[in-house]
């Protein structure tokens, strides 16, 4: 494991070859704007909603509940687990266009902190929601 931190930064302009870009899209696959836009420099695909696409990974987001993301961001963990000779790094899916708060999206990647999955890279609000949730729930 080397020195890179486990936060995904606030600006993504470069992507290491190991790294894949974590974005937020539609079913549709129209990678019209926010990240999904930036996604298309590093290999979206228009039209392809969901999953790997070169070095970028579609969730899809435009959904009317966060339980209807739930699949979606569950499907991307199990293949992130799979896929450790990769690092994702994830945006903040959902916050944007999408219109749900960083709390509501933060609680579908509890897994990520709960089993320490090593190349899953959060936003830090991400990260803090989670831990702080994970300290309450604790208590």
């Amino acid at each position: 494991m080397d020195n890179r931190t486990n936060i995904t930064p606030e600006t993504i302009t470069s992507l290491a070859a190991d790294e894949i870009f974590v974005f937020g899209s539609n079913l549709a696959g129209k990678h019209l704007g926010g990240a999904a836009r930036t996604a298309i420099k590093w290999g979206a695909v228009m039209g392809q909603g969901v999953g790997l696409q070169g070095m970028t990974y579609a969730i899809p987001t435009m959904f009317s509940t966060v339980d209807e993301i739930k699949p979606y961001v569950a499907s991307f963990i199990s293949y992130a687990k799979n896929h450790p000779e990769h690092r994702f790094l994830v945006t903040k899916i959902g916050c944007g266009i999408a219109g749900f708060s960083e709390k509501e999206i933060a609680g579908l990647f509890t897994a990520v902190i709960r089993e320490n999955i090593p190349n899953i890279r959060l936003p830090k609000e991400f990260s803090i929601i989670i831990r702080l949730d994970e300290e309450i729930r604790n208590k």
